[in-house]
């Protein structure tokens, strides 16, 4: 059993932060890259987002209650714990924090587009945090996948 958790670790691992890497470095910039919509783009990047998050939460959950349960109390002495801990913070803080800010602006901005009315800068302003916390989270991910193994 103690083979079988470790072996779900890891593709909760890969899991979480490949649908990082790839959903906010590859396939977010790719709609907006080829999507003439902005609206459309931004809609189906939060959709993506939004699975990124989830998948995040139970990846996260699963591998603070691994690592609690592997190593009892040293678990609290690891850094692959708190990389994990602090990767789960930022994705319950993005998710229920941050995009609702988010959604609420592009919301308030309706017919117009965010970026086209009074909502501008403070949209930016939010995008930004979302956009720093994302990228802190895809490099505690790198450290999830490079202390894997130990």
């Amino acid at each position: 059993m103690k083979q079988f958790a470790d072996k779900l670790a890891l593709i909760s691992i890969t899991l979480w932060v490949g649908s990082l890497w790839a959903i906010g470095y590859i396939a977010a910039p790719t709609l907006f890259y080829h999507l003439p919509d902005r609206l459309v783009a931004g809609s189906l990047a939060a959709e993506m987002f939004t699975i990124v998050a989830f998948i995040g939460m139970a990846c996260g959950a699963y591998l603070l209650l691994n690592r609690l349960t592997k190593f009892g109390g040293l678990a609290f002495k690891q850094g692959f714990f708190w990389a994990v801990f602090f990767m789960l913070l930022l994705t319950l803080a993005g998710h229920f924090g941050i995009a609702p800010i988010i959604a609420q602006l592009k919301a308030d901005a309706l017919p117009s587009d965010v970026m086209h009315s009074v909502f501008a800068n403070r949209f930016e302003a939010w995008h930004g945090i979302a956009s720093i916390a994302y990228a802190i989270q895809s490099f505690l991910g790198l450290v999830l996948v490079l202390k894997a193994t130990r």
